[in-house]
């Protein structure tokens, strides 16, 4: 059983970047937690600045039988990219929304989510514990 982490554009900055918002911690560490916190699922990883080369590996782990979802943190591309939500209304795969900050009690510009409206559901504000919760949904409603 496998899932696919991917975050997009400026995540790979995760630990420097705006820390008040985002916190202190590099992912690396949060990815380690979620590995440790869930031992019986492979937790595919996946981080791009492209938005091409995260369309890409949406579609390539929509090929692959073993994935049962899709954790998707597309950034700033979520405001945006209709390409990126075409991939995920594309996929045969259940596609979790996650950002780590509240995008509605943000700046006006971030309340909106062109790729929300393709996912199956949407985590904003939960921190880092939305990646948690986002697999474990996964898990819980696998068939």
């Amino acid at each position: 059983m496998t899932i696919g982490i991917i975050n997009g554009p400026n995540l790979n900055l995760l630990g420097f970047r705006k820390p008040e918002i985002y916190g202190n911690e590099i992912f690396e560490n949060t990815l380690k937690n979620l590995k440790q916190d869930f031992p019986n699922v492979d937790l595919n990883y996946f981080q791009s600045n492209i938005e091409g080369e995260i369309i890409d590996f949406i579609q390539k782990i929509n090929r692959d039988k073993d994935y049962i979802g899709i954790v998707l943190n597309p950034g700033a591309y979520a405001h945006y990219s209709y390409a990126i939500a075409d991939a995920i209304a594309d996929s045969t795969l259940p596609v979790i929304e996650v950002h780590i900050s509240n995008i509605h009690a943000r700046d006006e510009f971030r309340a909106k989510s062109v790729t929300a409206r393709m996912a199956d559901a949407v985590l904003t504000g939960f921190g880092r514990d939305g990646y948690r919760m986002a697999i474990d949904y996964l898990i819980c409603n696998h068939k």
